[in-house]
Protein backbone atom coordinates (compact mmCIF):
# COMPACT_ATOMS: atom_id res chain seq x y z
CA UNK A 1 0.00 0.00 0.00
CA UNK A 2 1.28 3.50 -0.81
CA UNK A 3 2.21 5.99 1.90
CA UNK A 4 -0.75 8.18 0.94
CA UNK A 5 -3.01 5.11 0.99
CA UNK A 6 -1.95 4.39 4.58
CA UNK A 7 -3.17 7.82 5.60
CA UNK A 8 -6.36 7.99 3.52
CA UNK A 9 -7.67 4.55 4.47
CA UNK A 10 -8.53 5.90 7.92
CA UNK A 11 -10.78 8.49 6.34
CA UNK A 12 -12.98 6.21 4.23
CA UNK A 13 -12.14 2.54 3.79
CA UNK A 14 -11.24 1.86 7.45
CA UNK A 15 -12.92 4.79 9.19
CA UNK A 16 -12.86 3.74 12.85
CA UNK A 17 -16.33 4.99 13.70
CA UNK A 18 -18.47 4.73 10.58
CA UNK A 19 -16.97 1.56 9.04
CA UNK A 20 -15.20 -0.41 11.78
CA UNK A 21 -17.66 0.76 14.49
CA UNK A 22 -14.91 1.12 17.10
CA UNK A 23 -14.51 3.66 19.89
CA UNK A 24 -18.22 4.09 20.54
CA UNK A 25 -17.80 5.19 24.19
CA UNK A 26 -15.89 8.42 23.43
CA UNK A 27 -17.88 8.90 20.24
CA UNK A 28 -21.21 8.97 22.04
CA UNK A 29 -20.08 10.62 25.27
CA UNK A 30 -17.76 13.43 24.20
CA UNK A 31 -19.47 14.75 21.07
CA UNK A 32 -21.92 17.09 22.79
CA UNK A 33 -20.13 19.89 20.95
CA UNK A 34 -17.81 20.22 17.96
CA UNK A 35 -14.95 21.42 20.17
CA UNK A 36 -15.24 18.45 22.53
CA UNK A 37 -15.17 16.10 19.54
CA UNK A 38 -12.11 17.82 18.10
CA UNK A 39 -10.26 17.75 21.42
CA UNK A 40 -11.02 14.08 22.10
CA UNK A 41 -10.03 13.13 18.55
CA UNK A 42 -6.69 14.95 18.84
CA UNK A 43 -5.99 13.36 22.23
CA UNK A 44 -6.68 9.90 20.83
CA UNK A 45 -4.58 10.63 17.74
CA UNK A 46 -1.61 11.63 19.93
CA UNK A 47 -1.74 8.31 21.78
CA UNK A 48 -2.43 6.33 18.60
CA UNK A 49 0.56 7.68 16.66
CA UNK A 50 3.08 7.36 19.48
CA UNK A 51 1.91 3.92 20.61
CA UNK A 52 1.95 2.64 17.02
CA UNK A 53 5.56 3.79 16.66
CA UNK A 54 6.75 2.20 19.90
CA UNK A 55 4.80 -1.03 19.39
CA UNK A 56 6.23 -1.36 15.89
CA UNK A 57 9.72 -1.00 17.37
CA UNK A 58 9.30 -3.48 20.22
CA UNK A 59 7.01 -6.09 18.65
CA UNK A 60 9.84 -8.28 17.28
CA UNK A 61 11.21 -8.83 20.80
CA UNK A 62 7.92 -9.19 22.70
CA UNK A 63 6.90 -12.83 23.28
CA UNK A 64 3.48 -13.81 21.90
CA UNK A 65 2.21 -14.81 25.34
CA UNK A 66 2.56 -11.28 26.73
CA UNK A 67 2.15 -9.01 23.74
CA UNK A 68 -1.30 -7.67 24.68
CA UNK A 69 -0.29 -6.69 28.27
CA UNK A 70 2.88 -5.08 26.92
CA UNK A 71 0.90 -3.12 24.35
CA UNK A 72 -1.51 -1.94 27.05
CA UNK A 73 1.43 -0.73 29.18
CA UNK A 74 2.81 1.20 26.20
CA UNK A 75 -0.59 2.77 25.51
CA UNK A 76 -1.12 3.56 29.22
CA UNK A 77 2.28 5.28 29.32
CA UNK A 78 1.32 7.62 26.49
CA UNK A 79 -2.09 8.28 28.03
CA UNK A 80 -0.35 9.25 31.28
CA UNK A 81 1.98 11.58 29.37
CA UNK A 82 -1.05 13.07 27.62
CA UNK A 83 -2.86 13.59 30.93
CA UNK A 84 0.12 15.35 32.48
CA UNK A 85 0.59 17.58 29.43
CA UNK A 86 -3.10 18.47 29.36
CA UNK A 87 -3.20 19.23 33.08
CA UNK A 88 -0.14 21.47 32.71
CA UNK A 89 -0.94 23.31 29.47
CA UNK A 90 -4.70 23.05 28.77
CA UNK A 91 -6.40 22.39 32.13
CA UNK A 92 -9.82 23.53 30.86
CA UNK A 93 -9.72 20.86 28.12
CA UNK A 94 -8.62 18.25 30.66
CA UNK A 95 -11.54 19.21 32.93
CA UNK A 96 -14.00 19.02 30.04
CA UNK A 97 -12.88 15.58 28.82
CA UNK A 98 -12.12 14.34 32.34
CA UNK A 99 -12.76 10.63 32.69
CA UNK A 100 -12.57 9.95 28.97
CA UNK A 101 -8.83 10.66 28.73
CA UNK A 102 -7.80 7.66 30.92
CA UNK A 103 -10.28 5.50 28.98
CA UNK A 104 -8.12 5.93 25.87
CA UNK A 105 -6.02 3.11 27.38
CA UNK A 106 -8.80 0.63 26.68
CA UNK A 107 -10.06 2.29 23.50
CA UNK A 108 -10.37 -0.52 21.00
CA UNK A 109 -9.18 1.74 18.18
CA UNK A 110 -5.76 2.18 19.78
CA UNK A 111 -5.31 -1.43 20.90
CA UNK A 112 -6.79 -2.74 17.65
CA UNK A 113 -4.33 -0.77 15.52
CA UNK A 114 -1.47 -1.91 17.74
CA UNK A 115 -2.44 -5.55 17.31
CA UNK A 116 -3.61 -5.52 13.70
CA UNK A 117 -1.15 -3.11 12.14
CA UNK A 118 1.72 -1.71 14.21
CA UNK A 119 2.93 -5.09 15.45
CA UNK A 120 3.27 -6.36 11.86
CA UNK A 121 4.59 -3.32 9.96
CA UNK A 122 7.51 -0.89 9.88
CA UNK A 123 7.81 2.14 12.14
CA UNK A 124 7.13 4.58 9.30
CA UNK A 125 4.08 2.73 8.05
CA UNK A 126 2.78 2.39 11.62
CA UNK A 127 3.16 6.13 12.18
CA UNK A 128 1.27 6.86 8.94
CA UNK A 129 -1.44 4.40 9.95
CA UNK A 130 -1.78 6.18 13.29
CA UNK A 131 -2.03 9.53 11.53
CA UNK A 132 -4.67 8.27 9.07
CA UNK A 133 -6.83 6.47 11.62
CA UNK A 134 -6.40 9.40 14.02
CA UNK A 135 -7.50 11.94 11.42
CA UNK A 136 -10.48 9.76 10.49
CA UNK A 137 -11.52 9.43 14.13
CA UNK A 138 -11.02 13.14 14.82
CA UNK A 139 -13.05 14.21 11.79
CA UNK A 140 -15.79 11.75 12.70
CA UNK A 141 -16.04 13.04 16.27
CA UNK A 142 -16.01 16.62 15.04
CA UNK A 143 -18.78 16.03 12.47
CA UNK A 144 -20.96 14.27 15.04
CA UNK A 145 -20.26 17.10 17.48
CA UNK A 146 -21.16 19.74 14.87
CA UNK A 147 -24.50 18.10 14.09
CA UNK A 148 -25.33 17.59 17.78
CA UNK A 149 -24.33 21.14 18.67
CA UNK A 150 -26.37 22.68 15.83
CA UNK A 151 -29.47 20.65 16.67
CA UNK A 152 -29.02 20.85 20.44
CA UNK A 153 -28.07 24.49 20.95
CA UNK A 154 -28.09 26.25 17.58
CA UNK A 155 -24.36 26.89 17.55
CA UNK A 156 -21.09 25.57 16.13
CA UNK A 157 -17.81 25.73 18.06
CA UNK A 158 -19.67 27.89 20.57
CA UNK A 159 -20.79 30.46 17.97
CA UNK A 160 -24.57 30.85 18.33
CA UNK A 161 -26.29 31.42 15.00
CA UNK A 162 -29.80 30.06 15.63
CA UNK A 163 -32.01 31.83 18.15
CA UNK A 164 -33.60 29.75 20.84
CA UNK A 165 -32.51 26.78 22.89
CA UNK A 166 -32.45 23.99 20.32
CA UNK A 167 -33.61 20.44 20.94
CA UNK A 168 -32.23 19.31 24.30
CA UNK A 169 -32.37 15.63 23.34
CA UNK A 170 -29.51 16.11 20.86
CA UNK A 171 -27.12 17.20 23.59
CA UNK A 172 -28.05 14.13 25.64
CA UNK A 173 -27.47 10.40 25.05
CA UNK A 174 -30.54 9.75 22.84
CA UNK A 175 -29.39 12.47 20.46
CA UNK A 176 -25.93 10.92 20.27
CA UNK A 177 -27.37 7.60 19.16
CA UNK A 178 -29.68 9.21 16.61
CA UNK A 179 -26.98 11.40 15.08
CA UNK A 180 -24.46 8.55 15.00
CA UNK A 181 -26.94 6.18 13.37
CA UNK A 182 -28.03 8.61 10.66
CA UNK A 183 -24.45 9.70 9.93
CA UNK A 184 -23.34 6.06 9.66
CA UNK A 185 -26.08 5.38 7.12
CA UNK A 186 -25.20 8.51 5.15
CA UNK A 187 -21.45 7.78 5.26
CA UNK A 188 -21.84 4.19 4.12
CA UNK A 189 -24.28 5.15 1.38
CA UNK A 190 -21.88 7.80 0.04
CA UNK A 191 -18.84 5.54 0.42
CA UNK A 192 -20.41 2.86 -1.82
CA UNK A 193 -20.62 5.29 -4.74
Amino acid sequence: MSKLGLITKGLLKENPTFVLVLGMCPTLATTTSAMNGLEMGLATMFVLILSNIVISLISPVVPDKVHIPVYIVVIATFVTVLQLLMQAFVPQVYETLGLFIPLIVVNCIVLGRAEAFASKNSVGDSALDGIGIGIGFTLTLMVIGIVREILGSGSVFGWKFIAGDGILAFVMAPGAFLVLGYLMVLFNKLAKR
